[in-house]
């Protein structure tokens, strides 16, 4: 596979690259960094961490330019919290100046590494999305069944702890196959090295960065897939992935390739209770769908899940935490949700429990 490389030399504080644009000169550049504060303030200016970095915005902005310009740049501590959605997650939260950083890096790097991922891969990048997700799916098992005149099976696998088990060194030696720029690698260093650092291992869940770097990671796996192992179905969405075929003998095979790759390339591993190969009439349960033949529904989890948080968003505008027109946008956008699926009876169901706020 041809890939652009990005080459530079570091000299006398200078970058000078084969390239005509000079890649950490972009990323550093003060107008990268006013339009990373752009991109990061959005929905938080109501937070005290933000509107105090806010208050001087041209001096902090300037600071971090210049230690990044004279590599005097250090990552400070993460605060960590849990959130539950659905399940327990432990977030690490990096102070602004260096979330406004990470988003300076990501983007620069999103559009070069974007170009070469696989078009099935849809977690976190433009144009994509759960939604396109399920929708190729469906379309997938549509066709590896002959339009549901041929039994089709669907292999579903996910990555057992998969961002704390990423090994840091794997990935940069990825991530330097692409990029020689030696400043450039000397930033991504310090953020991915920033977290877990006595272990070498993993991404914090809440740095913009994770999201990238975790495709990167497992572009690995969507390029064996794909290119060696020649399949054709194939959807992933972080590191939930389905493969679909009318042959189960063929899908089990499969599953022995991919646990070897992962194992020698990534040191990663399949979760042992989350690898399934179903019967399409059986249901895919994919990004909280359950795909059949002749009809999508929202799974259980799902349904339980909306219910219990617009109950807490009613609370939370009741006590003045969010605004009336935010209560409003989380319903509609609950009740997009359910357009992506057979939920006529759901979606009444909705209105009727919590008729006053669509009445208004």
């Amino acid at each position: 596979m041809n890939q652009r490389r990005f080459n530079f030399t570091y000299s006398g504080g200078e970058i000078i690259g084969q390239d005509s644009h000079k890649l950490f000169d972009l990323i550093i550049s003060l107008e990268n960094l006013f339009l990373a504060w752009q991109e990061f303030q959005k929905g938080k200016r109501s937070k005290s961490d933000v509107q105090e970095f806010e208050f001087f915005l041209e001096d902090n902005i300037f600071q971090l330019h210049n230690e990044l310009k004279c590599g005097k740049y250090k990552h400070q501590n993460y605060t960590s919290f849990f959130i539950c959605d659905p399940k327990l997650r432990h977030i690490y939260k990096a102070c602004v100046r260096d979330r406004v950083l990470h988003h300076a890096l990501f983007r620069i790097l999103y559009p070069i590494f974007d170009k070469n991922f696989i078009w099935h891969s849809y977690s976190c990048r433009i144009g994509k999305g759960t939604h396109k997700a399920v929708d190729k799916l469906e379309l997938f098992a549509r066709k590896a069944s002959w339009n549901i005149k041929r039994k089709g099976y669907a292999l579903k696998c996910d990555i057992k702890k998969f961002f704390d088990s990423i090994d840091q060194e794997i990935l940069l030696e990825i991530i330097k196959r692409k990029i020689d720029d030696q400043s450039t690698i000397w930033l991504i260093e310090k953020i991915i090295g920033s977290y877990g650092k006595e272990s070498g291992k993993g991404l914090p869940l809440g740095n913009v960065t994770s999201q990238l770097f975790a495709n990167i990671y497992l572009n690995e796996l969507d390029q064996f897939v794909k290119q060696d192992l020649r399949v054709k179905f194939y959807v992933r969405y972080t590191d939930d992935f389905v493969v679909v075929s009318d042959n189960e003998a063929y899908l089990k095979d499969i599953i022995l390739e991919i646990k070897k790759f992962l194992n020698d390339n990534l040191d990663l591993s399949l979760h042992p209770h989350k690898v399934s190969i179903r019967k399409f009439s059986q249901g895919i349960d994919f990004l909280g769908y359950v795909l059949r033949p002749q009809h999508r529904l929202i799974r259980t989890k799902t349904k339980k899940r909306i219910f219990k948080k617009i109950r807490l968003r009613i609370k939370e505008y009741k006590t003045g935490l969010i605004t009336e027109e935010s209560l409003k946008q989380c319903l509609q956008s609950y009740f997009g949700v359910l357009s992506h699926a057979n939920a006529f009876g759901l979606s009444a169901e909705l209105k009727n429990k919590f008729w006053f706020w669509f009445n208004e």
